[in-house]
């Protein structure tokens, strides 16, 4: 089941990086539906915020606490510290990761709260980040607060 989910998530990144923006895809599924899905619209809509995990959950829409406490976020990237704040704040309890070798987050910060990290080492998603981060180093700086 994770490895479609996470496909979904891929999917997500695939199309931002087409449109000229960061490749990092995200799927929040509840009982075994996508609620939402997002990515990196960081380029494409001059957000300072709209991370892939960011950009998922406002798709999602609003949803009561307790839908959120029995979601999985699917995400390309090991999640930063803002997307893990938001995780937090409304008690995701599984996060599945693609890869963290192009980018580490807070995976032991949340692992420290409770949270469940399934990493995949997925080859599709490191190969599309390092692809984009030698096309466009100082893009990827910017993005993870680096530039």
């Amino acid at each position: 089941m994770h490895k479609k989910f996470l496909q979904a998530a891929i999917e997500q990144a695939q199309k931002s990086y087409d449109e000229g923006g960061i490749p990092i895809g995200s799927v929040i599924v509840h009982q075994g539906k996508i609620l939402g899905a997002g990515h990196n619209k960081r380029v494409q809509d001059g957000s300072v915020v709209l991370h892939g995990e960011m950009d998922a959950l406002e798709n999602a829409g609003r949803q009561k606490a307790s839908v959120y406490k029995e979601c999985t976020l699917y995400t390309t990237l090991s999640p930063c510290s803002m997307c893990s704040g938001t995780i937090l704040l409304y008690g995701i309890p599984k996060v599945v990761i693609g890869e963290n070798s192009t980018f580490m987050g807070e995976e032991e910060y949340l692992k420290s709260k409770g949270v469940e990290i399934i990493m995949m080492n997925n080859q599709e998603c490191k190969d599309i980040m390092e692809k984009f981060i030698a096309e466009k180093p100082e893009l990827w700086n910017e993005d993870i607060g680096e530039n």
